[in-house]
């Protein structure tokens, strides 16, 4: 037995599928099959059950796994206990859906890379609907969505930013007029809706068909600059997240529409599986994520953006004496 097996058969513990494993470690499949029966036959029992196309882990593999994540886990921690802990290194694979990739990410995508730079990111911006079945099936280490709090007996979740989504127009819109604003008053209206599967879609759709509102016409869009610029010029109206309309709000080139219906609150969260070895490259990805997302909260609850931020640290260091 050696480390090479062990990562296999974590991975594949982790996929249960011999394609996806070959592909996480660059390997071709006849390479995993070699790996995990060697394993099998050091031990003297059978950790998969091949059913047809699927793979299922037996009791003995099962009863293996847990140890086998603290053995790759204690040969990280050896690997960086010789070499500069302040130099982490690996590949982590990260999804999320636009609206986040645009919009959250970048600032976190940032700092990761200004502080570990030898840790490759491999960066997927992904459909809504794709994001979840990436996280469980091993494709990708971690995903961001913004949708209502997940509960998924697979996936660690943790929640970390709520956020209203508002209805939009051009500051032109006869809506923009109006105190109040029902569902009802979309049924003359041109509706901009985001892919197919995002979380604001449905809320708005599902909204619409619970008081039998079918706007005049619809545009399926798969970007949210794309519905902010068409908006912006009076096409239609629209719903997206706060964090997407904030600039444009302030420089008055959207306005926020007084929605009087069902308030729509969705929260930014981070998911992992929860049987995935963390390494010290992912806890790291982690800790900067959450400490990014929490202060840029803090800084939008303030109406202060980053440079006003930078400016009270200079003011505070020029006044010690």
């Amino acid at each position: 037995m050696d480390l090479r097996q062990l990562t296999t058969f974590y991975v594949l513990a982790t996929t249960l599928n011999f394609h996806q494993t070959a592909a996480r470690l660059n390997y071709v499949q006849s390479t995993v099959s070699a790996q995990i029966q060697a394993l099998e036959e050091e031990f003297g029992v059978c950790l998969f059950d091949r059913l047809g196309r699927r793979v299922v882990l037996t009791d003995a593999g099962t009863r293996l796994l847990p140890y086998a994540k603290q053995m790759l886990h204690i040969a990280e921690e050896a690997r960086l206990a010789i070499t500069d802990d302040h130099k982490l290194i690996g590949t982590l694979t990260i999804g999320a859906p636009e609206t986040l990739c645009t919009y959250r990410l970048p600032d976190v995508l940032h700092k990761f890379r200004t502080t570990y730079p030898q840790v490759r990111l491999l960066f997927n911006p992904m459909p809504c609907e794709e994001l979840r079945r990436a996280v469980r099936d091993g494709s990708v280490d971690l995903v961001f969505v913004m949708e209502e709090p997940v509960s998924d007996s697979m996936l660690q979740v943790e929640p970390l930013i709520s956020e209203t989504i508002q209805l939009i127009a051009s500051p032109h819109h006869p809506l923009a007029q109006r105190t109040a604003i029902l569902p009802g008053d979309l049924e003359q209206e041109t509706v901009l809706f985001a892919e197919a599967g995002c979380p604001y879609r449905l809320h708005l759709q599902h909204l619409l068909r619970a008081a039998g509102i079918q706007p005049l016409s619809t545009l399926e869009f798969d970007s949210v600059e794309a519905i902010k610029q068409c908006v912006m010029v009076g096409i239609g109206v629209a719903m997206l997240p706060e964090v997407a309309i904030a600039a444009e709000r302030e420089q008055s080139k959207l306005a926020i529409l007084p929605w009087a219906g069902e308030q729509i609150v969705l929260v930014t969260q981070m998911l992992w599986h929860k049987q995935k070895w963390m390494s010290p490259a992912l806890q790291a990805f982690l800790t900067i994520a959450r400490e990014t997302l929490l202060r840029s909260q803090e800084r939008q609850a303030d109406g202060r953006g980053e440079e006003d931020e930078k400016e009270d640290r200079h003011i505070s260091v020029a006044s010690v004496p």
